[in-house]
């Protein structure tokens, strides 16, 4: 692999690259009809395992009504959720899919396999797109709300930070050409699969910003991050989901994860593949794709 074909994993996202995805004509809102054919175009996908097309007269770069349709394909499938993703938290992310800022996906149950984990292929349609990434698991709930969360508050909520693998998928052919229309982000941002580590509930005085992990691909070091790459450090990532669930009538419920964005970027892997992200004195969480 050459070097830019390396810093993104292997090269099975499509034949467009990262920030290169052609922008659609559109900013407009979808209408109601629209949104409907939207939203059960790609939950259709999604119940159904297999790609999905969205017409031209369907793609906008409309961000509320992006996030909306996000939503309103979970409702529809209604899957149990486990907690939330937080997408493009990264500004490297954030170029690479041509998006505003960051946005949440919804973490599914059945997509949860703790380190070691062995990752079952049902769980993906066209890609398995690893990330490292700091992860929280709530204590206590916190429902929405008419005034923002802090940080403290939020904190003070969690009961354990967890290192994580976070792998994203989509019902939507050529992952970087479907970014001219947010594609990832309607489809719940790419949420299918999520590996957590050993639980550190002593977390609150490690500099989590400063905080490293390195990325091996079957036993091969392939780059490395930092918890500053989310949002400036976890916790701020994780504050921010809980305030944009707030705006939005929505909170964050007991035992749930939080995995609050990428400190790797992307990584493409395939069935076979095994995934080490070292984090050092927080843990090493294993994954192995079926």
């Amino acid at each position: 692999m050459t070097d830019e074909i390396a810093k993104w994993g292997r090269r099975i996202h499509g034949p467009t690259f990262p920030g290169t995805g052609i922008r659609c004509a559109r900013d407009t809102g979808l209408t109601d009809a629209e949104m409907n054919e939207v939203v059960t175009t790609i939950a259709t996908a999604r119940a159904g395992r297999h790609t999905a097309f969205l017409p031209e007269h369907l793609r906008t770069r409309h961000w509320e009504s992006t996030m909306t349709a996000m939503l309103s394909i979970n409702a529809r499938l209604g899957w149990p959720s486990a907690g939330w993703k937080i997408g493009a938290a990264s500004l490297e992310v954030q170029r690479a899919e041509g998006m505003p800022g960051a946005s949440p996906g919804q973490l599914a149950r059945n997509g949860v396999h703790p380190s070691p984990a062995h990752v079952p292929a049902h769980l993906f349609i066209n890609y398995r797109c690893a990330e490292s990434e700091f992860a929280f698991r709530m204590a206590h709930a916190l429902p929405a709300r008419s005034t923002p969360f802090s940080e403290d508050e939020v904190a003070d909520a969690v009961a354990s930070l967890h290192p994580a693998l976070e792998i994203g998928d989509t019902v939507f052919e050529d992952w970087y050409s479907s970014s001219g229309y947010f594609g990832a982000a309607l489809d719940n941002n790419g949420a299918a699969a999520f590996v957590p580590g050993d639980p550190v509930t002593d977390w609150r005085h490690i500099d989590l910003a400063s905080a490293r992990v390195d990325l091996s691909l079957n036993g091969k070091w392939q780059k490395s991050g930092v918890g500053e790459a989310a949002m400036g450090h976890p916790l701020t990532a994780l504050t921010w989901v809980t305030n944009w669930l707030r705006e939005r009538g929505m909170g964050l419920h007991a035992g749930e994860f939080v995995s609050t964005g990428s400190c790797t970027g992307h990584f493409f892997v395939a069935p076979g593949d095994r995934l080490i992200a070292d984090f050092g004195p927080l843990g090493k969480v294993d994954a192995t794709f079926e």
